[in-house]
């Protein structure tokens, strides 16, 4: 089937025509074959290359499977969770804290700015909390918080941290050093095809995870510790999409990080030039607090009519704004193969001829 849209979405991303042929080739049996063990092995270590050091495992499901897995291998019955927020992803993650039984505090910041560290440091002085979530790029309003100084805090507390970097890992830097599960996916700026979690734990998580009592299976992310070694592992794997995985991997390797991050900058930098010379507003505001994945423009209720316009007429697909913002955010993604001006350019000059 021939389709030539430019699909210029958060997520999922445009997909090379490398990482499509290697879904297409003989896979293994996972369950029986040791040659997919070692590819595993293979694999991991390549994304603890961009991970920076920690074990990493990978997950047979979309990214929203990192989220639950996370809350449900380190947080037990009655665990206090400090839920930082400044989004909607970073208010969810309070609900599968609910799910799990713990006690979820959620530290709300403006989705309009940072999170705001002098009221995290108050939260953290009035109680102790076991573990701390929060969201590297807010996805439906493009902010990119900097979460160095609150993972400073949380390390002086003595608390765990899980970070959603979903929509920025291998498109921005991610400060993972200081993180103790830091979780992405394998549709964002890795630009493979929907399907898989990745995500890396450091050894306190780990001592923690063995500790805890999950009411989960699938989402345990205990076995995912030793399941490489002993070349068993909780499911049957995806294997096509591990294939396809690794091969968005090697070209982003091949290319390096800092290419990558310098190439994800500029096409956000271009996209909100144009967008101002647009008379458009965006959100946020300030260039500092803008992810390089995904630009979201304030279009006052009509983010469902440019959408459809500028696919029907232009054949561009852009994505709307999520829950309050769905009618008034019109969102272009500009994160893994689609960080690329000439790409920013094009959907630029579509969305400029629907507003004349």
């Amino acid at each position: 089937m021939s389709d030539d849209r430019l699909r210029m979405t958060p997520g999922p991303t445009e997909i090379p025509d490398d990482v499509r042929e290697r879904m297409s080739e003989p896979t293994w049996n996972p369950d029986v074959e040791p040659e997919f063990v070692e590819f595993y092995r293979k694999l991991t270590d390549k994304l603890e290359a961009i991970y920076g050091g920690d074990d990493v495992a990978i997950l047979g499901g979309e990214g929203i499977l990192g989220l639950e897995a996370a809350v449900a291998s380190l947080v037990d019955e009655g665990d206090r969770v400090l839920c930082l927020s400044n989004g909607i992803y970073g208010d969810g993650f309070a609900d599968f804290v609910d799910l799990y039984g713990g006690e979820a505090e959620t530290c709300k910041s403006p989705s309009t700015g940072p999170l705001d560290l002098e009221a995290i440091e108050e939260t953290l002085a009035d109680g102790a909390f076991d573990v701390a979530t929060m969201v590297h790029c807010e996805t439906p309003t493009g902010t990119l918080n900097d979460l160095e100084p609150v993972l400073d805090l949380l390390a002086e507390h003595d608390v765990l941290s899980i970070v959603d970097a979903v929509s920025s890992l291998g498109g921005a830097p991610v400060p993972t050093e200081q993180i103790d599960v830091c979780l992405g996916a394998s549709q964002k700026c890795f630009s493979a095809p929907p399907g898989l979690t990745v995500l890396s734990v450091s050894d306190r998580a780990w001592e923690r995870i063995e500790e805890t009592e999950t009411r989960s299976f699938y989402a345990d992310l205990e076995p995912w510790r030793t399941a490489a070694d002993e070349g068993w592992f909780p499911y049957t794997h995806l294997t096509s999409n591990l294939v396809a995985l690794d091969a968005a991997i090697d070209r982003l390797l091949e290319e390096g990080l800092e290419a990558v991050f310098d190439r994800h900058e500029e096409a956000a930098r271009v996209c909100r030039k144009r967008a101002r010379e647009l008379g458009l507003s965006l959100y946020p505001e300030s260039d500092d607090l803008a992810s390089p994945t995904v630009t979201a423009l304030h279009v006052e209720g009509r983010a469902a009519d440019l959408q459809q316009r500028v696919q029907a007429e232009h054949g561009i697909v852009l994505s709307t704004g999520l829950a309050h913002l769905e009618d008034d955010v019109l969102r272009v993604g500009h994160m893994g193969h689609n960080a690329r001006v000439e790409r920013v350019e094009r959907t630029m000059d579509a969305l400029e001829a629907v507003l004349e």
